[in-house]
Order: structure tokens, then sequence, then C-alpha cells
């Protein structure tokens, strides 16, 4: 019998709506910078690609300097990662989905964007550490997706063939640069029309995952 797949996972907008706190964190860093706050809407048009394109994006919004980019990038890390947890939700039925797919013997992965001590902050304040054999931070590597590099690199650690599970456009081209089947959650943060990426299936409800994820081919 072949191995069950490995399931690797996105973070932000695919397990977890951390919209709310990225927001947050954005409307400090502006506010420090005698600047009016953003809508949730418009800090989620700027998410998706780690937290340095997120700040070079609010950065042009406000006509901020480029030359302070590190010192603002830093700054919302560091800010995002003492409090990352106070607004941030997981989306409904994913603990119980994520408790039984590992009790099904499937290997469970992550890969995000999210910098590394943001990561771990978040599923630690979440009770979601436990569940991933392995996880692959913005930082871990020197590429980001929707380079494939992160998603090889869990992909390698779990030691099995896998699918990817997101719910942006980054994520689909991440997977389709990758050779991994995609899964698409559509109540995430997808910034295109559905017709211009690539997916293998598409849900909008976990219960709904455990049932497609079954007997899924491995090739796309």
């Amino acid at each position: 019998m072949s191995p069950l797949p490995a399931l690797i996972f996105d973070l932000d907008g695919t397990l977890i709506d951390s919209l709310p706190d990225l927001a947050a964190a954005v409307n400090r860093l502006l506010a420090a910078e005698g600047q009016a706050p953003m809508v949730c809407a418009e800090v989620q048009s700027y998410v998706g690609d780690g937290a340095p394109m997120l700040v070079q994006r609010v950065m042009a919004a406000r006509g901020l300097t480029p030359d302070r980019h590190a010192d603002l990038t830093a700054r919302l890390v560091a800010d995002y990662s003492a409090r990352p947890a106070e607004l941030t939700t997981i989306y409904p039925y994913v603990l119980e989905t994520l408790t039984i797919l590992r009790q099904r013997g499937y290997p469970l992965g992550l890969c995000t964007n999210k910098p590394g001590a943001a990561t771990g902050a978040v599923l630690s304040a979440l009770g979601l550490a436990h569940l991933f054999d392995a996880v692959i931070s913005g930082d871990s590597l020197p590429e980001r997706k929707p380079h494939p590099a992160p998603l090889l690199a869990a992909v390698d650690r779990l030691g099995t063939p896998a699918i990817f599970v997101g719910d942006s456009e980054v994520d689909a081209r991440t997977a389709e640069a990758a050779g991994l089947p995609f899964f698409l959650f559509t109540r995430g943060y997808l910034r295109v029309p559905l017709s211009e990426i690539s997916v293998t299936a598409t849900f909008a409800d976990f219960r709904e995952f455990r049932e497609l994820v079954a007997g899924i081919s491995t090739t796309p």
C-alpha cells in the first residue's frame, strides 16, 4: 500500500484568520509615524508575500520614504511577534480536522511566509503547534513563496509525496512551481479571480476537506 501523502498547509487565510492582528500591527506602526490608519480590507490587499513586502506596500500607499524599509519592517515584525494572537481566530473545524487527519496517519506540515518567531508564537497561542511534523516559515530559507524552495523543503522534511493547501494566488503559484496538487480554501485571502489560478480542488469547509483528501493522487 502506498504511504499516505503529506498534507502541507499555508497558515494565514488558510488555517487562521490573522487579518485583524496584522491590521492592528500595521496601524500601530502607522500611528507611530503620524499616519492615518488603514481599514482591514486595504491591509488584506497587501498581505501574502511576507512581512517585507507588506511593509513595502504600506509605505508606498502612505508615501513613506523607501530608505526606512528595513527599520519599519523590523519594527512591525517585533511588534506583531509580541502580540500575534490577540484578535486572530482559527477557522471553523480546522483544529478538529487536523487532529483527525493526524490520527489517520497523514504527515502534516506548514509552509508560510510569516516570520518564524511570529509563526511559533501564533501556533503556540492557538494550540496548533503539536500538530505539525515540519514547519517552514518566511525566514527559514533565503527564498519565500511563491518560490518553490520553502514548499519543497517541507516535502523533504516530511519524506513523502505531498499536497499543498492554501488560500491565495501566491500559494497556487507555489504549488504549481513545486509540481504539487493544490487545494484552495475559498474563504481566505484570494486577491484574484479563481479562473486565474490553477487548482486541483476547492473547499469552503474543513469538514469537506477531510473527504476530499481521501485517496487523492499526489501527482498533478
